[in-house]
Formats: C-alpha cells, structure tokens, sequence
C-alpha cells in the first residue's frame, strides 16, 4: 500500500527515536496496522490518521506516556483525531 510522503517521513523519525531493542517489532506493528486502518477507510493511501490509530491501539500500557511524548515531537497531532480518547489509552 501506498503512503502519504510526509507521514512516512515522520513515521521514520518516530521510529529512530525508540529504543533500538523496540524498533523493529514496532516499526512493524505500527505499519501493518497503519496499512489495515487505511483499507477499512477503504483508501488506497496510508495517512497520518492511520498511524496516529495504529499507535493507540497497539502500544502497551508501560510505553503509553514515551509513546505519546514521541508522537508530538515528531509533529503528529493526535489530538485532531480525538485521541487521547478522555484522556486515557483505549
């Protein structure tokens, strides 16, 4: 599947700023569930709400907070999609 340039860009420097020992398991999580997001909107581009999506979902409850404080420095505003969902991970 196809990705919005920026997104994947920033999905990438996401990605570099874990710790090495998580990347990879998490770069690949990430991007199979951005890419499964992307298909039940039944688009043929992946972007930045699907991975916003992916995150939330799928990040344990330890890594919630990192998570959260990566996401705003690499400029994912996770906010315009309602999350975090009352303030808690889902």
């Amino acid at each position: 599947m196809d990705w919005d340039k920026q997104v994947k860009v920033k999905l990438d420097s996401l990605v570099k700023k874990i710790p090495v020992f998580h990347r990879h398991i998490t770069e690949e999580a990430v991007i199979k569930r951005s890419e499964e997001n992307a298909a039940a909107r039944n688009a043929s581009l992946v972007e930045e709400k699907d991975v916003v999506g992916a995150f939330f979902a799928d990040v344990p409850s330890p890594f919630y907070s990192m998570m959260v404080r990566l996401l705003d420095q690499t400029g994912f505003d996770y906010k315009k999609y309602g999350f975090p969902k009352n303030g808690k991970k889902p």
